[in-house]
């Protein structure tokens, strides 16, 4: 099942990698991922917390990294 995600006719639109502060959970950063690179935030979540479990020193390291360098979303 696929949904069509075209926001707008303009073809030439850079799509940047922000914080998707609409659809946030703790900042934003998973459900930013999910946007970017158009997979589902449920999973990319999923991915999150199983990385989490295995790595948590470096996933931990890397999630409040990405809290702090990544832009928050203009369009809400």
């Amino acid at each position: 099942m696929r949904y069509d995600r075209e926001y707008s006719s303009i073809k030439s639109v850079r799509q940047t990698l922000c914080k998707d502060m609409q659809n946030k959970k703790l900042t934003g950063v998973c459900a930013g991922l999910a946007k970017h690179y158009d997979f589902p935030r449920l999973a990319v979540r999923i991915a999150a917390v199983g990385a989490l479990i295995m790595l948590p020193v470096a996933t931990g390291v890397a999630y409040v990294v990405a809290s702090i360098l990544l832009p928050n979303s203009k369009y809400y």
